[in-house]
């Protein structure tokens, strides 16, 4: 090997190729999903707005990615910068309350044109937070663990207890998702791993069980009436089934290869929002089952070389990194997924990469800049390399 590589040599492709072609099929179907829109707002530009919106948030995306790249990892592990980020959070969570609600919820702050939602950042910011606050308390982990983590843990909770008060279940499920599997990854003692285990699938399990049995009627309205029709859509077909009907038409119309880009019927007025929470709906009414499947293929392929570089890490902090990162976008897919499929109720969260949303999108691509200079930090270390 030789003695000096820089570290462009070291950029992990596995990961930035697949990234790259997520973000270009993603601006493709925003553009496709927005077209009925432009053909019948008044504005002709409405659609093209959406993609340049978008398109910016990418190239801010990739500003970002390539600054974080070219720093070293010691930076991240800075305790002043994750309290620094844990308060600017804080403060934009609580801000969110003094604007107005979207979908009978609090959670976006509107700014000269652009809407910013404080609760995907803070998604990527508890597994930073966790991360950094654990791999300095390896030791007292192993002894102590109780003792170690519950004020970590205790500031986690109520950040996710604003979440709650929004209501923003989605994103609050996937915060304690997070911390749970960070918690998981951090050298904990295999008792403590079954038992937190075995606790979260019984309060998994309970929570399913006393919805079902109430009917979801102690929920929220907005949310009660997701869970209606996610129980029975096509009782309500015309109303509070209407998303989730549509939805499955649009996946049905596709069929192996779908109807082709930019013949989207349900997009044409029965679909709201197709260019959100329902953007794959669109994608497999427009490209059909196969590509799809190759869609889901290559991100989960993405998805899987992260969490094998946090297997392999032989630094904590940045396997919990990779860990939280890694389940931070299997559970967005899961859940986007699960909820246009019918598995589980609709949440609202949006799909990694496709579905519009410049916040979303720059999280995500921030958590890719991450694992990037990790990856890179990596193979410095297996092959012993100096700059």
């Amino acid at each position: 090997m030789p003695e000096k590589v820089k570290k462009r040599h070291l950029l992990d492709f596995s990961i930035l190729l697949p990234y790259i072609f997520m973000c270009i099929t993603g601006l493709m179907m925003v553009y496709s999903s927005t077209s009925y829109v432009a053909m019948t707002a008044k504005n002709p530009t409405t659609s093209v707005s959406y993609v340049i919106n978008q398109g910016i948030f990418w190239v801010l995306s990739l500003i970002l990615i390539t600054i974080m790249y070219k720093m070293k990892t010691d930076v991240f592990r800075h305790k002043k910068f994750v309290q620094i980020a844990m308060i600017v959070i804080l403060v934009l969570l609580i801000a969110a309350f003094f604007f107005e609600k979207r979908n009978g919820a609090y959670g976006w702050l509107s700014i000269a044109g652009f809407s910013v939602q404080p609760a995907e950042y803070l998604k990527f910011i508890v597994v930073w937070f966790l991360a950094m606050t654990l791999s300095y308390r390896q030791k007292g982990i192993q002894q102590d663990f109780v003792k170690t983590v519950w004020r970590p843990i205790g500031i986690v909770l109520v950040y996710t207890a604003i979440l709650g008060f929004y209501p923003d279940f989605g994103n609050a499920v996937i915060v304690l998702l997070l911390a749970f599997t960070v918690l998981l990854s951090s050298g904990l003692n295999y008792l403590y791993t079954l038992i937190l285990g075995g606790a979260g699938v019984i309060a998994s399990g309970l929570i399913i069980f006393i919805v079902r049995l109430t009917g979801g009627k102690f929920l929220p309205a907005y949310v009660y009436s997701r869970f209606a029709s996610y129980l029975n859509p096509f009782a309500d077909e015309y109303n509070t089934g209407h998303q989730m009907v549509n939805g499955y038409y649009a996946m049905f119309n596709g069929g192996l290869f779908g109807r082709g880009l930019g013949n989207s019927i349900q997009k044409r007025g029965f679909l709201n929002e197709a260019h959100t929470d329902y953007i794959f709906s669109i994608v497999m009414e427009e490209l059909g089952l196969i590509p799809s499947i190759i869609i889901l293929g290559i991100l989960f392929y993405m998805v899987g070389r992260i969490f094998l570089i946090g297997i392999r890490s032989r630094d904590s902090f940045n396997s919990m990194m990779c860990m939280g990162i890694g389940m931070l976008f299997m559970s967005q897919i899961f859940i986007n997924l699960g909820g246009i499929t019918g598995i589980i109720p609709l949440t609202g969260i949006t799909f990694p990469f496709l579905s519009q949303g410049g916040s979303s999108l720059l999280m995500l691509s921030i958590c890719i800049g991450f694992v990037l200079n990790i990856s890179a930090e990596e193979k410095r270390k297996q092959y012993s390399l100096n700059d």
